[in-house]
């Protein structure tokens, strides 16, 4: 079984890579159609989750993988909100909800 958690965890680590990077081409080779608008940092936040799920099977630790996302995630839509992006009205109030679940899951964490 644990073979087969970290061929899972690096699997799934590689496609959230590959959604981080270029989101177009994914949606291009999965979905026959490029990603576009709305769609592109929704596919980036969807690679962040999966590279949180594989360090957490590749770690055997829940708390790691909700820290990395957490923590990657907060950082990314601090950027989208900086970088003059498009952005929505809950956009920061995200942010300063991720920071929070940051800290505390950072805590946590130091805690163990």
């Amino acid at each position: 079984m644990k073979k087969a958690l970290m061929i899972a965890a690096v699997g799934e680590a590689a496609a959230g890579l590959a959604l981080l990077i270029h989101p177009s081409l994914v949606g291009l080779l999965l979905f026959g159609e490029a990603l576009t608008g709305a769609a592109v940092p929704m596919a980036r936040v969807a690679g962040i989750a999966l590279i949180a799920l594989g360090v957490a099977c590749w770690r055997n630790s829940a708390p790691v993988g909700m820290l990395t996302y957490s923590t990657v995630v907060t950082l990314y839509r601090a950027y989208l909100g900086l970088a003059g992006e498009p952005t929505g009205v809950l956009l920061w109030p995200a942010v300063a909800v991720h920071i929070a679940l940051t800290i505390v899951l950072a805590r946590a964490s130091r805690a163990t």
